[in-house]
């Protein structure tokens, strides 16, 4: 990835478009981003900055980043000085990874002060400070060690630009051009703000057009409007980008173009860094289910077991029958009883075995008490199995929801949902504001109707308990964990057009996802009973018919 000091000069350039806006908000989505509205007549963007190591980088951003109920001490300390303040100018030291916010805002006496913000975007060490117009550092996203940094990077200490390396800045001055082996090796340890694919494109347009020509197609695009150019490896996945054309990889791999270096950089990182934010906010509950389910699946196993060992309850009600019809042959001692079995048509004769320190009516009755007791056994753990059941149903639904989210909310709502549950014991913390919950994802169907997709068990119940009327259509997939899908049709009748779109929309939002053909089942809302005590999302239904479908991407 090329988030180089010429690519960063390519982003500074598009930013100074917002010279002389005003920061309206301002706002840390994690420990490592920041991002400002900046608000001009006419103009309203979003400023993006990331220090995390190997995503570091400054842009305009769409995208809409989820932000923490509560925000950061950082967030707040810069809010204090700078919200509401007017940009005033974007720089950046020779072609170094470091660009300048520089900003003027009133204090609270009315005086105008001047900052600094700085971003350093040079690989592990990417930092956000904040400094005052004297020079001394106000505050900075990460501080470094007193003991072991060569600079300091602290509150009132005297900022101090990183450590730079001695090459040429191709914008003032021109490297020596050989044509050699190691070119793209040598044109890195010389030239400033190059990045080493930006070294070996020049080393493979120098194949083509020849070494001048190679470098001075590169330095066109750094001092003009640049060429903006997405790397795709075969199976899709974003591979490199550049602010000028890229050709040394073939034509195996992709190749997109974009018309400002801000629209590159969203696109490049921003399913990546979505996912990567899902994850880490579902790691743990993911872990928990999954705990969750192991342990019933074992106690499953051991009830089944048990339940197996009472399937000769009968015989031992049997035995207790036949030793009491024959009291009369038996007596005190006797270790066993060979009687006749009358409940078996050819009349076999058995032995029962007798406890010798017992009346035989007393062995007749050990036996009944050992039958009721594993009749009541019986009874019980065929109860306890199926609820064993019924909740491993329900952590794989829990489980299949996460996989579909596509935001930390509805990583919330989940984790809400097993906290009502009393899977998760922890209660909200007092004074702390409820997550917003995601929305529920709305198609509308080719005739107009709305179709309705539950993303999680919250909002299938929702949707199918309360929102839907009686006599909307209902669909699920047959038998595999998914999504409730509500045709919002009031009773009206619908193309078979609508209900083949809204069971491929059940079958994307299922487990059977991937599935080349999925059964999808259909009926009104007025025939889907959700049984007491149900968990979340467990309905039963009848009167349906089943579609089969590919699932709609």
């Amino acid at each position: 990835m090329a988030f180089d000091g010429a690519f960063l000069s390519k982003v500074l350039a598009e930013i100074s478009t917002a010279k002389d806006s005003h920061i309206d908000k301002i706002y840390q989505p994690s420990r490592d981003e920041l991002v400002f509205l900046l608000r001009k007549k006419g103009f309203a963007k979003r400023l993006y900055i990331n220090v995390k190591s190997g995503a570091s980088r400054i842009h305009f951003t769409e995208e809409r980043h989820e932000n923490p109920q509560v925000p950061p001490n950082f967030c707040m300390l810069i809010r204090k000085y700078i919200s509401s303040a007017r940009l005033v100018s974007v720089s950046q030291p020779s072609l170094e990874r470091v660009a300048e916010l520089n900003f003027s805002a009133a204090n609270e006496m009315g005086d105008t002060e001047n900052y600094r913000l700085v971003c350093e975007l040079i690989g592990g060490k990417a930092n956000v400070i904040l400094v005052r117009e004297n020079g001394k550092i106000v505050d900075a996203l990460k501080h470094s060690d007193v003991e072991t940094a060569k600079r300091l990077i602290l509150p009132n200490a005297i900022y101090e630009y990183p450590e730079k390396e001695e090459k040429l800045n191709p914008l003032t001055a021109k490297p020596v051009l050989e044509k050699r082996e190691d070119l793209a090796k040598k044109l890195l340890s010389q030239i400033e703000g190059f990045s080493p694919l930006v070294c070996r494109e020049i080393e493979y347009k120098a194949e083509q057009m020849g070494l001048e020509n190679a470098y001075n197609y590169v330095l066109g695009n750094l001092k003009g409007e640049g060429d903006f150019c997405l790397i795709t490896k075969p199976d899709g996945e974003h591979f490199e980008y550049s602010f000028t054309d890229i050709s040394q990889y073939g034509s195996g791999f992709g190749k997109k173009k974009f018309e400002s270096p801000s629209a590159l950089l969203d696109e490049f990182y921003l399913q990546k860094e979505k996912d990567a934010r899902i994850n880490a906010a579902a790691h743990d509950i993911i872990r928990l289910v999954k705990n969750l389910k192991s342990r019933t699946e074992r106690k499953l196993s051991v009830r089944l077991g048990e339940l197996k060992k009472c399937e000769n309850r009968e015989t031992l009600r049997i035995y207790g029958e036949l030793i009491k019809a024959n009291l009369y042959k038996l007596k005190s001692g006797d270790s066993e009883a060979v009687v006749e079995n009358y409940y078996d048509e050819n009349l076999s004769v058995i032995k029962i075995p007798l406890n010798p320190a017992l009346s035989p009516s007393k062995n007749a009755d050990m036996y009944f008490k050992e039958y009721k007791k594993t009749y009541t056994a019986a009874e019980t753990l065929s109860r306890l199995t199926k609820e064993d059941e019924v909740e491993i149903k329900y952590f794989e639904s829990v489980l299949e929801s996460i996989e579909r989210c596509e935001s930390v909310a509805e990583i919330s709502e989940i984790r809400e949902e097993l906290r009502l549950g009393g899977y998760i014991k922890r209660a909200p913390q007092k004074g702390s504001r409820k997550a917003q919950a995601s929305k529920i994802k709305e198609y509308i169907s080719k005739e107009g109707y709305r179709v309705l997709v539950g993303k999680n068990n919250t909002q299938n119940d929702y949707l199918t308990t309360k929102l839907a009327r009686k006599n909307d259509l209902w669909f699920h997939t047959k038998d595999i964990h998914g999504s409730h899908v509500i045709v919002m049709c009031g009773g009206e009748k619908v193309s078979d057009e609508t209900i083949l779109f809204a069971a491929a929309l059940a079958a994307a939002n299922s487990k059977a996802k991937n599935s080349t053909q999925v059964p999808v089942d259909y009926t009104p809302v007025k025939f889907v009973k959700k049984p007491r005590g149900a968990k979340m999302g467990m309905v039963i239904y009848t009167t349906n018919k089943t579609v089969f479908v590919t699932p709609e991407r």
